[in-house]
């Protein structure tokens, strides 16, 4: 029995390839309302090229950075509205549960909600949380946070985007002394957005999808010259989607790679970009 196609995921179709209503609709129909086999034989047929993988809607909030000799932290809060997230209490929340993970270096998520609260200890943080969802009468839910430790040869650069909406992190070792160089490439990365750090990090269902994209993209073509401009779609994924192998947004003469590399040979260390980190609220 066939499922039922909905208005919402015809936008939600829409939304993320770009293609029009009835396209979309017809795509659905045949794929029996599967969202990504929708997806791969729209991109099949030649008809979406970019592929958002995220919907529209997403949850409201804000990404915080917290900073002290020892690590840098990263903290996701959401709340329901946009407009509470521009609120004072919430932002002084947000930066208070910052600092308080990079002081207190929780190793998860659960253990920190139930650690107490540094500036109150009659209170854990989540039951100081539970008192700003009753100031501010609204869900407000502390959703993920990641520390990076300082260590004598690494550098690391943040950048924040669109007041917290986007967030990141790269990490360089062979130096402490490539702060400014990794945060450059911070900011790259907020544009560039890419998903992996090297094709070594590809997952191979991935690589095997993308090759499955590409072959049916060339239906009637022989298989020697198929697998030729197969390996050439290859390696254009890896260009857009590896950190290391994407065109720097400043000077687009070079690649990440080739830009951390003429950092290294001018200053006789052996940089290396080992790390990356891309969050988006509600991601």
């Amino acid at each position: 029995m066939s499922k039922t196609i909905t208005a919402g995921m015809i936008k939600e179709l829409r939304d993320r390839t770009g293609v029009g209503m009835g396209k979309c609709k017809e795509a659905l129909e045949k794929a029996d309302c599967d969202m990504e086999l929708a997806i791969n034989n729209l991109r099949k047929d030649g008809i979406a090229s970019a592929v958002k993988k995220e919907g529209r809607t997403a949850n409201e909030g804000m990404i915080g950075i917290a900073e002290d000799d020892k690590a840098i932290a990263i903290v996701e809060v959401n709340a329901e509205t946009d407009f509470v997230v521009k609120n004072d209490l919430f932002k002084k929340f947000l930066n208070e549960i910052a600092e308080e993970v990079v002081h207190t270096a929780p190793h998860s998520l659960e253990d920190f909600k139930a650690q107490k609260f540094s500036k109150d200890k009659s209170l854990t943080v989540e039951e100081y949380r539970a008192t700003i969802v009753q100031a501010i009468g609204e869900n407000i839910q502390i959703k993920r946070f990641k520390i990076f430790p300082k260590t004598a040869d690494k550098s690391i650069g943040i950048y924040s985007h669109m007041g917290g909406k986007i967030v990141t992190v790269v990490e360089i070792t062979g130096s402490s002394s490539e702060v400014a160089l990794a945060k450059d490439i911070a900011m790259h990365t907020a544009a560039a957005a890419p998903e992996y750090l090297s094709p070594a990090e590809v997952p191979a269902s991935v690589l095997e999808n993308e090759k499955d994209v590409a072959r049916g993209q060339m239906q009637g073509k022989p298989a020697n010259m198929i697998e030729k401009i197969v390996e050439g779609k290859v390696n254009s994924y890896y260009d857009a989607a590896c950190l290391l192998r994407q065109k720097f947004i400043k000077n687009d003469q070079l690649t990440i790679t080739e830009l951390v590399n003429q950092a290294a040979k001018a200053t006789g260390k052996p940089l290396k970009v080992t790390a990356f980190v891309r969050w988006t609220v509600g991601q």
